[in-house]
């Protein structure tokens, strides 16, 4: 039987990626973007899963400036919990399976170890609250799956707005060439950067296991910001004035965790493929630009 699929954010680098996986795995998928459908609208949200009647409804959608955040935290909480609320109700009501993605911002980042899923969350901002929140309500409801995820990029990230990451060195090392100020990254906070295609992969594997409960999916590897800056420039052979700095040089509303690197302890017990190496998959996404 052919599985039908609901995936809100569809629009973002990872929808994309899950809109492409989930077809590639011949489902049948209803895909939503915020042009769409009113995230801080219950009822709509509703209705699209009544007339879908999905066998599994995915949750890509997020508020995710983080800074902003903290002047709207209203703002923040609709989208990252209250919406994550009625597509919890509609899918217990309906009888669909129910994924959301979460983020590594959950924690305060003092443990200075990779984190696991069963580690205590701690998070540090209105941001972080709010999906932790929604990982509370996602799981309030029904089984849920809920995958953690972290510093996401993709294919996706050249059309978006924000874009991710690789894009914002890219456009500064542009900059530079016009200012000739030397790029300015931060080296005391580190993360595990996560491909999007791999997570869309990871996540259609785990639906198709059957897997509830609590997830992470980021890419494993621990990298400072100023030496994923390093490695992109590198990769994409540009001589950049790149020049390390903390986070006391660029304070901002919101407060990171400053080691957020996820472990996957749950993935890997269940034989799934890793990441590859960052390196390689920075160098693959550069020669599809």
């Amino acid at each position: 039987m052919t599985k039908s699929v609901v995936i809100f954010g569809a629009a973002g680098q990872l929808g994309v990626e899950l809109v492409r996986e989930f077809s590639a795995r011949r489902c049948q998928v209803h895909s939503f973007t915020r042009r769409q459908i009113d995230l801080t609208d219950g009822a709509q949200i509703r209705r699209a899963i009544e007339q879908s009647q999905p066998d599994v409804v995915l949750n890509a959608a997020a508020y995710n400036m983080v800074d902003l955040a903290e002047q709207d935290p209203q703002g923040a909480y609709a989208v990252n919990a209250l919406a994550v609320q009625a597509m919890a109700v509609a899918c217990r009501q309906f009888d669909s399976k129910f994924v959301h993605f979460s983020t590594d911002y959950v924690f305060d980042g003092l443990k200075r170890a990779p984190y696991v899923e069963t580690d205590a969350t701690h998070p540090l901002g209105a941001y972080a609250v709010s999906k932790l929140a929604g990982e509370l309500y996602a799981q309030a409801y029904l089984d849920a799956l809920v995958i953690r995820t972290a510093v996401v990029f993709g294919p996706g990230g050249r059309a978006t707005p924000r874009g991710n990451f690789l894009e914002t060195m890219l456009k500064k090392a542009e900059e530079q060439r016009t200012t000739g100020k030397p790029l300015l990254v931060v080296q005391d906070q580190t993360a595990s950067p996560t491909s999007a295609p791999w997570l869309a992969a990871r996540t259609a594997d785990l639906v198709d296991l059957g897997q509830t409960g609590v997830f992470h999916g980021g890419g494993e590897q621990p990298v400072t910001f100023y030496d994923y800056a390093r490695l992109i420039f590198r990769a994409a052979k540009l001589d950049v004035n790149l020049q390390p700095a903390d986070e006391r040089q660029f304070r901002t509303p919101a407060r990171r965790p400053k080691y957020s690197v996820l472990r996957n302890e749950r993935m890997q017990s269940l034989g799934l493929a890793p990441m590859p190496d960052l390196e390689s998959l920075v160098a693959a996404y550069l020669e599809g630009r």
